[in-house]
């Protein structure tokens, strides 16, 4: 069960990677001085990406748990 608690492990370190990608690009928009329709387009892409990083880093969570519930 050591296995499955090494591979959440990395599950939730690629979805924490995820989220930091989203905070960058993010303050990268607005830097840039995005407004209106151009902001609202990157920002449409960004929120599947955030969710999907999330869900991603849960998912590793949900295995870490249950790892260390069967060892």
């Amino acid at each position: 069960m050591e296995a499955l608690i090494w591979i959440g492990a990395g599950l939730v370190v690629m979805g924490i990677l995820g989220l930091l990608y989203c905070i960058v690009v993010a303050a990268r928009a607005k830097r840039e001085g995005l407004e209106g329709d151009a902001m609202a387009a990157r920002l449409k892409r960004l929120v599947a990406l955030n969710l999907a990083a999330l869900a991603i880093s849960a998912l590793g969570l949900m295995t870490v748990v249950t790892g260390i519930l069967l060892g």
